[in-house]
C-alpha cells in the first residue's frame, strides 16, 4: 500500500522560533530551507514573502522578510542548500554575503 508522503509534492511547513532579520544581521547563519509565498501585505509592489529556516548556535529558526535581493538570491542559489551565510544590510537592502 502507498503512503501519501510517497508521492505528495506539499511542501513541508519550516519550524522553528521565528525571529526578525534585525537580530541575525552580520552574523553567520546555517541556511537550511527557504520558501517565497505570497505576501498578504502588498505595498510598492512588493507582492511576495520569504520564509527563511536557518540554524543559528544549534537552534533551527526562521525569519520572514518582503527583500527582493534575498528573494532572488535564495530562488537563484536553492539548489545548494545548505550553506552558510551572513546577512548584511547596505542602505536600504539586505543581501547575502
Amino acid at each position: 500500500m502507498k503512503k501519501f508522503s510517497d508521492f505528495s509534492q506539499e511542501g513541508k511547513p519550516l519550524d522553528g522560533a521565528k525571529v526578525v532579520i534585525e537580530g541575525v544581521l552580520n552574523k553567520e547563519i546555517l541556511i537550511i530551507g527557504h520558501k517565497v509565498t505570497h505576501s498578504r501585505y502588498n505595498d510598492a509592489g512588493h507582492d511576495k514573502c520569504l520564509t527563511l529556516q536557518f540554524e543559528l548556535d544549534g537552534a533551527k529558526q526562521v525569519l520572514f522578510t518582503g527583500s527582493q535581493v534575498l528573494i532572488d538570491q535564495l530562488t537563484k542559489y536553492a539548489d545548494e542548500i545548505p550553506f552558510t551565510a551572513t546577512i548584511i544590510k547596505i542602505d536600504r537592502y539586505y543581501t547575502l554575503s
